[in-house]
């Protein structure tokens, strides 16, 4: 790598290589470093070498990302990798063929020795000259400036001469240098060597859940259920069920590459619920445990419960105990079918919003609700509680040939 000095150094060094070159085939021929542009101090006899252009070089663009960590530490040099478009410009006598000679001398050099060397680099620096130049470093750089000649069509020199402005064209030819390495100065932050190493094999195999029910056999699933979760790629090393941001490890006999058995954590809110298998891996000395694979994220239903004994008929209110308790942004609903309604007609039905819990300061969730009773029929109902969409489940009576609904049971008088 060089530092900023090292545009200037392959141009001086350059300039160099050609004076060595055209002063003993064309006597009196002479190198300038100028702008083609008429210029006094053109030589009469001799070459003319101008950087036009200079652009970054595909190769090495982005050979240095990244160069920060996150945090913004530097962990190596910024650096600029730059190609170099020189102009080489030749005058002289046209009558004795000067400029064509010099041409012929400069691409017969050029092509011998394409290459600006590490000697040619500090014998350069080291002259009087180019005393701005004595802190250059280009000779310590890792690649070496190459010279390769550039193939410009009549339109692209036409273009390239539109430039200078009322210039006469003279004989010319093009040249790249590639690729010139700026670097920065700042300086990094080296880290530690590395006392051990670990290596870890494993197969990438992802989790799958198919489906989530209760352990007790029915589809209603309640805060003090064990859920069974069926799928695939289930067991590793370690595996772990996140239900709702709450992570429980399961008893490693109550896991199998296709089921889950866990009971669910306590905290949990009514309504549906998200759930994952998580395969953290066991990295390090001693092993920690770091983020693995996780699974599709599935659902669940969370229901409410209630009893018959956890329902207090107090006009004009109705007060309800259920489990699990309930947060103050929940919606929830007191559900009422009117119970062994007459054939003659239709069984009543009410839908009874909870006064505004949700409205108090404190506390932040309550287990006992009231619902203001207005304008239900006296009788018996069936009664359900709904949080969030998920309604408290109801008991059925023994005759499994005959299954009907016998509670949660509440009578308004």
């Amino acid at each position: 790598m060089s530092n900023f000095l090292g545009l200037a150094t392959v141009t001086a060094a350059l300039s160099q290589v050609l004076q060595a070159a055209v002063g003993p085939d064309v006597p009196g021929a002479t190198v300038t470093i100028l702008r083609p542009d008429g210029n006094s101090s053109l030589p009469a006899t001799g070459v003319n070498l101008f950087l036009y252009q200079v652009m970054p070089n595909a190769a090495w663009n982005n050979a240095d990302l990244p160069t920060r960590r996150a945090n913004g530490d530097l962990i190596q040099r910024p650096q600029a990798a730059l190609d170099l478009h020189y102009l080489l410009t030749f005058y002289g006598a046209d009558s004795l063929l000067e400029p064509q000679r010099l041409l012929g001398s400069v691409v017969r050099a050029l092509h011998a020795r394409p290459v600006l060397t590490r000697a040619i680099i500090r014998q350069t620096i080291a002259k009087p000259a180019f005393a701005f130049l004595a802190n250059s470093n280009l000779a310590d750089a890792v690649e070496l400036v190459k010279l390769t000649p550039l193939s410009l069509s009549l339109e692209d020199l036409s273009k390239l001469w539109s430039v200078y402005f009322q210039t006469q064209y003279s004989l010319s030819i093009a040249y790249q240098g590639a690729v010139v390495l700026i670097e920065s100065e700042e300086s990094t932050r080296a880290a530690l060597p590395v006392r051990g190493r670990n290596i870890y094999v494993g197969p990438f195999r992802q989790p799958v859940i198919d489906e989530i029910r209760s352990q007790e056999g029915d589809q209603t699933i309640i805060s003090t259920s064990s859920i069974e979760i069926t799928g695939k790629h289930l067991r590793a090393d370690v595996t772990k069920v996140s239900v709702g941001g709450v992570e429980v490890t399961p008893a490693r006999e109550d896991v199998s590459d296709t089921r889950i058995s866990v009971k669910l954590p306590a905290g949990l809110r009514a309504g549906v619920q998200g759930l994952q298998v998580l395969q953290p891996r066991l990295i390090g000395t001693p092993p920690t445990q770091h983020r693995g694979v996780e699974s599709n994220l599935a659902a669940f239903v969370l229901h409410p419960t209630i009893g018959s004994p956890d329902i207090a008929v107090a006009l004009p209110n109705v007060t309800v105990k259920l489990a699990p308790p309930v947060a103050k942004a929940q919606r929830v609903s007191l559900l009422m079918n009117e119970l062994n309604p007459p054939a003659d007609r239709a069984a009543r039905a009410y839908r009874i919003d909870s006064a505004p819990h949700n409205r108090l300061a404190e506390p932040p969730e309550t287990d006992t609700l009231t619902f203001p009773i207005a304008g239900v029929t006296a009788g018996d109902y069936l009664a359900r509680v709904e949080v969030d969409g998920a309604d408290s489940p109801l008991e059925q009576g023994a005759d499994e040939n005959n299954p009907v609904y016998i509670g949660p049971k509440m009578t308004i008088p």
